[in-house]
């Protein structure tokens, strides 16, 4: 049974989706004015492993991630570089598909961007006016927060925080300090459209809940992002989607995974501890990035720091060596023929108790850490038994298995620096060592030490230990 903690009722709930078999989930994505940092990084990696799990249970998922292309930081940082802001757009969103392609994110299902929704913003802000919980002041409109009484449902803030906290202006036009703008009347040198109050252009929050509402319909299943919008930006969604659409409660499930610091410090461009996510992916390989960035439970924070980094590196080379020894081990027994042997039933039990403890850990709020360390406990067993196995099969289904479960993680070991044409030479690799072995098997056997014991300790100087056992010789990296 899959448990996720509902930040709106702030407690671990059992997951129904809404139509059976089908998962309807939104994201919060990148306003694009800038390079995404580490923090926006384990933000995509967090709810592509959410969805990849989901997929594994069998659920089809709609995923929708968003691309905020007008705002006030981008019309700033257009102006600082003498481009418009659909240039700047451009280019930032280019650089969240390399990295999104680094990280080894799944593609959305869909990436909308706010300025291909203007007239359904519009819309939505024209049913708030009529109801009565919105207002216009000289071509501005806002949202009376005074008249929607369940305002602060997700934040759980007392009136005065929700005030202290709102990331708004002051304006004393407003008839509430924490009335949040639906619609920014047009000022010299930006972007506008026309509406029905005069030319502008949206405000921030009212995006969301648009797209949302578009592409996955009202009410749906889970809406997730960083632990940073669940107030003002989450708690103004649900405010404007409910009082326009006539629905209670607009998305199930909320989502939020937690801060990342640098070095037990919060981030800051100030402090010079502020890291982009290119920074990091430029310094340490793609996929140790993306296996640190899951290593900790995602509600949690995470810190980046040189040891976190170095574990995952170092992690992720077990991994590799223990798929390496796997797939030597079925090379030596499809030139051998193999035999039936007690670790063939020792091997299957050991992936029979990765599959139940995988599983186990996901469904309890897709607990990450909880899950590799059932990977690693099972890389250990494979580890001492892959050299005594003497059937392809169970070797072949412990690697499917291993397999199966680092992709819902994002981990692609073909996907190493060298892009896709890595995982060939891997396999090259491993075909030039099982024939350096076959060479050295034939030495030992014309009683050739010298070549046998040269070609043993030539491989051992690049990294390659060989161990010679009674059912023929296996091969690790060091």
């Amino acid at each position: 049974m899959l448990k996720v903690y509902n930040t709106l009722s702030r407690s671990k709930e059992e997951f129904v989706p809404l139509v059976e078999n089908q998962v309807r989930m939104y994201v919060c994505g990148p306003t694009v004015y800038d390079y995404p940092h580490i923090g926006n990084a384990r933000s995509f990696a967090v709810f592509d492993t959410i969805r990849r799990y989901l997929e594994y249970k069998g659920y089809r998922v709609f995923y929708v991630t968003n691309f905020t292309d007008i705002d006030d930081k981008m019309i700033n940082r257009a102006n600082e570089e003498g481009i418009s802001v659909q240039e700047l757009a451009s280019k930032y969103i280019a650089e969240y598909l390399v990295i999104a392609r680094q990280l080894n994110l799944k593609p959305a299902t869909v990436n909308p961007r706010a300025t291909e929704h203007i007239d359904d913003i519009i819309d939505m802000v024209q049913r708030i006016i009529e109801k009565g919980y919105g207002y216009v002041v000289d071509g501005d409109v806002y949202f009376d927060v005074s008249e929607w009484k369940s305002y602060g449902v997700l934040a759980k803030l007392a009136s005065e925080d929700l005030e202290a906290g709102a990331r708004v202006d002051i304006d004393e036009r407003k008839q509430d300090p924490r009335d949040l703008a639906l619609w920014k009347a047009e000022k010299p040198g930006e972007p506008s459209w026309d509406s029905p109050w005069g030319k502008g252009r949206p405000g921030w929050h009212a995006e969301c809940s648009v797209m949302g509402k578009y592409y996955l319909g009202l009410p749906f299943d889970i809406h997730g992002g960083g632990q940073d919008l669940t107030f003002p930006h989450h708690e103004n969604e649900i405010a404007q989607s409910a009082s326009a659409y006539d629905v209670e409660t607009p998305v199930k499930y909320w989502l939020h995974n937690g801060f990342l610091t640098i070095d037990s410090e919060k981030m800051s461009k100030s402090e010079g501890n502020f890291f982009t996510a290119r920074e990091v992916l430029d310094n340490y390989e793609h996929q140790a990035v993306r296996l640190y960035l899951i290593s900790g439970q995602y509600r949690q924070p995470l810190d980046y720091n040189a040891k976190a980094i170095n574990q995952a590196i170092q992690s992720l080379e077990r991994i590799r060596n223990a798929v390496d020894t796997i797939r030597g081990r079925i090379l030596i027994l499809e030139r051998s023929g193999g035999r039936v042997a007690e670790a063939d039933k020792k091997l299957k039990e050991a992936i029979d108790k990765l599959q139940e403890g995988f599983e186990k850990e996901m469904d309890d709020d897709f607990n990450t850490p909880g899950a590799l360390a059932e990977v690693f406990t099972f890389i250990k067993a494979s580890n001492t038994l892959t050299p005594k196995v003497g059937n392809t099969a169970v070797l072949r289904e412990a690697l499917a298995v291993l397999s199966e479960f680092l992709m819902i993680l994002g981990i692609d070991l073909q996907a190493e620096e060298g892009g896709q044409d890595a995982g060939i030479s891997s396999a090259k690799l491993s075909a030039t060592i099982e024939l350096l072995l076959e060479i050295r098997e034939q030495a030992r056997k014309n009683k050739d030490w010298a070549m046998a014991d040269l070609i043993r300790d030539r491989l051992g100087e690049i990294g390659i230990e060989v161990a010679d056992t009674k059912d023929g010789p296996t091969w690790k990296v060091n």
